[in-house]
């Protein structure tokens, strides 16, 4: 009896040290979650500004440009997938690599080829896992994402979409990614970014569609704006799914802390009624002991 109560509470003492880890990994998701809300928030008015010149220029201006025009059966689709470094998230990264898995089912069983470009560790490690080929991934940067990543990860994508199908390009490009819906909602998305489609874009809560496409003056000439800001667009629409997903990712993260905070808790109100049960049991047998013992001596 006294092995079986050391040993619950050294299982005590353990779950106690697991509750405090959980539970100061729960206060460091819910401060940084706060900095990830902002940094997307404060992105939205050039979101909205950009996609509002891009529309009008898309939508006014009869121009073809390479990243504008669809292709009727294409051949070659690239994947961005938006995954996070690290674990103890619940079921995020999982859900994300879900959603990826089937838009891949969907293009091949389409008769495409799919290259697949990864952020976060998880995405990488499942990939490798499996032995499977990703073109390239980038890692580091999964819940504090900064606009450099993206203009990085864009420059990439953009050369292999811009690229002939012969040579290695793309025909399309998706971005998969988990969209930060509330700190209870986290929605796996995907969204075709290239040829782009902007009439989808972010709109401000007081501006109605009319004023997605207001009258613009373009100097020099209209193809050279374009040109200038179609680049700027695509690393935009990067930026925000990365923040997006950084948001959701702490999101999880504080949410699967919580639960696991709560669970050991519990757990350790369980032990502690085992251990004086245990305790209780082994002072009754000490008890009977010592008194079988004297009347022993007495007779």
């Amino acid at each position: 009896m006294g092995s079986s109560l050391r040993e619950l509470r050294e299982r005590r003492r353990s779950v106690s040290t697991t509750k405090k880890i959980t539970r100061a990994m729960e206060l460091i998701a819910a401060s940084r979650i706060i900095k990830a809300q902002n940094a997307a928030r404060a992105a939205l008015p050039y979101t909205r500004e950009l996609v509002r010149a891009v529309s009008a220029l898309a939508s006014v201006h009869d121009i073809e440009h390479p990243l504008l025009v669809d292709v009727e059966q294409p051949k070659r689709s690239a994947i961005l997938l938006v995954t996070s470094d690290r674990g103890l998230a619940g079921a995020y990264s999982a859900n994300v690599i879900k959603a990826a898995e089937q838009l891949h089912a969907k293009l091949t069983a389409e008769g495409q080829e799919v290259v697949m470009y990864i952020t976060g560790q998880k995405g990488v490690a499942y990939y490798d896992f499996r032995r499977r080929p990703v073109q390239q991934s980038w890692t580091g940067f999964s819940d504090r994402p900064t606009y450099d990543n993206a203009r990085e990860i864009s420059k990439v994508l953009l050369d292999q979409f811009l690229r002939p199908t012969e040579d290695g390009g793309v025909d399309q490009l998706h971005v998969v990614y988990t969209r930060f819906v509330s700190m209870l909602t986290q929605t796996a998305a995907a969204v075709r970014l290239l040829p782009l489609v902007v009439e989808d874009a972010p709109a401000g809560p007081d501006r109605g569609s009319e004023e997605l496409n207001p009258f613009y003056d373009f100097e020099p000439d209209a193809e050279t704006v374009l040109d200038a800001l179609l680049p700027l667009f695509v690393a935009n629409r990067i930026h925000s799914a990365l923040l997006q997903s950084a948001a959701s990712e702490l999101a999880s993260r504080q949410r699967a802390m919580k639960s696991a905070t709560d669970n050991a808790q519990s757990l350790i109100e369980q032990l502690t009624r085992e251990a004086n049960q245990a305790r209780q049991a082994e002072i009754t047998q000490e008890i009977t002991e010592i008194v079988g013992g004297a009347s022993a001596l007495s007779e």
